[in-house]
């Protein structure tokens, strides 16, 4: 498909700004993107295809700086690796199947009880590292939720493991990681059935790459444990009145 030059400036300074700030937390943007692609006329598994690999790229970048800088606990993190790459493509292969406003009411509603925790309730931590079955369940079952709506599940993981006790920045790095083995294997069982625009997921991808570097610096120099939580509240808040908005 022919666009002229705007239409791809237009996505790639949306997927920069979105990556930044999602990046910041330590989540992928595309549970934000993909409703304002849709919005903006893209076909929906389109947005959802493009979505998940925007975060992959965002989260790759971030991943790369927070091994190098010693921050990333990958033992902690393997059990939501291999359970979300497993549960993310099952979802994605049913979401042809799905009522998509089913699920899309579903999300809305845990976004929206996950935010409020957050901002009003203060936890003690309730599991160690090494209660890898919690994990592995997180996993799994975010990985079949957002491989099923087509968006990655670090917006969803990160409030639960906040609410479980776990630091938020520790937690952040770790979902960090975790996104790109969620997206991708979305990602691939999603290009089975979509027509891809490939020079628009280059501009995007781009994009994410330099949003995902800049809003990591952000949150490993920058926010605290605490202003961490505090912004996943705030984007998963504003997250819930938008696809509010789009089902009502």
């Amino acid at each position: 498909m022919d666009h002229n030059i705007w239409y791809y400036v237009i996505y790639f300074f949306l997927t920069l700004v979105f990556s930044t700030i999602f990046s910041m937390g330590g989540v992928g943007s595309a549970i934000g993107l993909v409703p304002i692609f849709t919005v903006m006329g893209m076909p929906l598994n389109l947005a959802k295809a493009i979505g998940l690999f925007i975060n992959s790229a965002s989260t790759i970048t971030a991943s790369i700086m927070n091994f190098f800088r010693g921050v990333l606990d990958i033992k902690f993190a393997m059990p939501l690796v291999i359970s979300i790459l497993i549960a993310t493509p099952i979802g994605a292969w049913f979401s042809q199947y799905v009522p998509k406003e089913i699920v899309e009411w579903l999300l809305t509603l845990f976004i929206i009880t996950c935010a409020f925790l957050l901002i009003f309730t203060k936890r003690e931590a309730k599991f160690s590292y090494t209660k890898a079955w919690v994990l592995y369940a997180i996993g799994g079952s975010v990985g079949f939720l957002s491989g099923l709506i087509g968006v990655g599940g670090g917006s969803l993981i990160m409030p639960i493991l906040i609410l479980l006790g776990y630091d938020a920045k520790k937690a952040a790095y770790a979902v960090s990681f975790v996104i790109p083995f969620s997206t991708l294997g979305g990602f691939f069982t999603y290009l089975s059935f979509v027509h891809m625009d490939w020079i628009l997921l280059a501009v995007v991808t781009v994009a994410a790459i330099i949003g995902g570097y800049v809003g990591d610096f952000i949150m490993h120099y920058k926010l605290t444990p605490a202003q961490i939580k505090k912004l996943i509240a705030a984007i998963l808040i504003l997250l819930a009145i938008k696809m509010l908005f789009r089902l009502l």
